[in-house]
């Protein structure tokens, strides 16, 4: 897997993205499942940004691998910020209205919903989130 490690700040979005998809670009991703997992990774990663050490800052790694038999996209958040599971999180009712639907968890629900499958793991003092897309 190749892997990134910088500051999670949302100014480190463009930095992420690019990474991202020069792994993709070069596995001749499907344009589709690209702009998914372009939308998963910069959701997780502003996420990352906003909550994980606030009101500080502090280091995430983002690794990307290709896997063969099924062709997926392994793409790994990693940060040692407070611990946190967004897959522990009730999905929203999207059957509500806007106006009726509590603020919050929308994008984790549109990550879970293109995304084949995703992890959580709390390690070593870390927050480990595994998305996957099959290719």
């Amino acid at each position: 897997m190749k892997e990134l490690k910088l500051d999670a700040v949302t100014d480190n979005l463009p930095q992420v993205m690019s990474f991202v998809d020069e792994a993709l670009e070069a596995a001749d991703c499907p344009m589709k499942a690209q702009m998914q997992i372009d939308m998963a990774v910069e959701e997780i990663f502003v996420n990352v940004s906003s909550y994980a050490y606030a009101p500080g800052v502090g280091p995430v790694t983002v690794k990307i691998g290709i896997a063969d038999d099924p062709r997926r996209a392994i793409i790994v958040f990693e940060d040692q910020g407070v611990p946190y599971d967004p897959l522990a999180k009730a999905d929203p009712d999207v059957t509500l209205s806007a106006e009726e639907r509590q603020v919050g968890g929308l994008g984790i629900f549109m990550v879970k919903k293109t995304m084949d499958d995703m992890s959580y793991v709390y390690e070593n003092n870390s927050n480990i989130l595994t998305l996957t897309k099959r290719l």
